[in-house]
């Protein structure tokens, strides 16, 4: 079922009165539609997610249903200029780094990661260690993890707790649409 919102929903999201979305409304910048016979005003998610990411305005608690947050650890300069290529914001990805396992437990416990990508020119023990210690927390159990590596992925990978891996170099639409689909399996889990 598609989540719709009255006007004093939005405004309560956007921080505005009511009456300030009605005029957005009847002026055509925020698209919805009109009960029959009533005129009260709904605005389908969709169509308020666009009009926030299109003024500029914070999503507030709807950032976590459109952005794609993804923790990036142990990348070098150019591997990191390759995802940020690859994960734009423009495709509702949002990036955060670290360079070692202590900073990426500190990221990981203030971002909220939807999806860590390890790189494991770190070095296969400390990426192992980050992967398992993310595991054995309760706040990252899920969390959606994936190794870099130089090597053909073997079947060591996926007992550290990766949920997948890519061999550099990578196919970097793959690993966008790959993400993409682990998170979304992941939030269809928790609900």
């Amino acid at each position: 079922m598609k989540k719709v919102y009255t006007t004093g929903q939005v405004a309560k999201i956007c921080k505005v009165a009511p009456r300030t979305v009605s005029k957005w409304f009847d002026s055509g910048r925020l698209r919805g539609y009109r009960i029959p016979g009533s005129q009260d005003r709904r605005i389908p998610r969709e169509h308020l997610l666009r009009f926030l990411k299109e003024h500029g305005m914070p999503l507030g608690d709807l950032e976590a249903e459109v952005y794609n947050k993804v923790l990036v650890v142990g990348a070098d300069a150019p591997l990191m200029s390759q995802l940020k290529d690859h994960l734009r914001e423009s495709d509702d990805f949002r990036l955060e780094t670290a360079s070692s396992g202590f900073e990426a437990g500190i990221r990981a416990e203030s971002f909220h990661p939807d999806c860590i990508i390890i790189d494991m020119a770190i070095g296969r023990i400390e990426a192992g260690q980050i992967a398992q210690n993310l595991r054995r927390s309760q706040d990252h159990i899920n969390t959606v993890l994936i190794a870099l590596t130089s090597e053909t992925p073997g079947p060591e990978i996926y007992s550290l707790g990766f949920n997948d891996a890519f061999k550099k170099p990578f196919d970097g639409a793959l690993l966008n649409e790959r993400i993409k689909r682990l998170i979304s399996q992941k939030k269809t889990d928790e609900i």
